[in-house]
């Protein structure tokens, strides 16, 4: 059973963070989705993922490609095709208890200065909790992360 860890962002944006992340999860062997909710904002996520670092390229693609199957990352606003260890949520995609229990990691990344985006994060925490997911929160909040919570 995996568990759900809370990203709550307040330093660093969405596209500074979710590299770090999909690295992360890449070098722990994992196969990701990244799910959003809006198809343009996605785009935008692929090519601010295109334009990072040579060092820190992070090979993924864009759902609806005929090669979803083969990512090791899929941008997607549905369900995942590349069968994925770890999905990453953003802006306040939807998460079941079911696919906590099916990856081996969710992380559930959030804006820390939007508050409709934090008080959506706190309603995704208690139905996953509810449902028996294991779950963390971390914060930035100090300048570096640290896990404030744990259930």
């Amino acid at each position: 059973m995996g568990a759900v860890y809370f990203y709550h962002l307040t330093r660093q944006p969405l596209e500074a963070t979710l590299p770090m992340l999909l690295t992360k999860s890449r070098q722990a062997g994992w196969t990701v989705a990244v799910r959003g909710q809006d198809p343009g904002r996605m785009e935008w996520l692929d090519q601010k993922l295109w334009l990072g670092p040579d060092d820190g390229f992070l090979p993924h693609g864009l759902a609806g490609g005929q090669h979803d199957a083969l990512q090791p990352v899929l941008l997607t606003t549905g369900p995942a095709t590349n069968d994925p260890q770890c999905l990453m949520a953003v802006d306040g995609a939807p998460v079941s208890p079911e696919e906590v229990t099916q990856m081996e990691r969710v992380c559930v990344i959030f804006d820390g200065t939007d508050d409709e985006a934090v008080q959506h994060a706190r309603v995704q925490w208690k139905s996953l909790t509810d449902a028996g997911c294991k779950a963390q929160y971390w914060s930035e909040e100090s300048g570096r992360w640290e896990k404030k919570a744990e259930k």
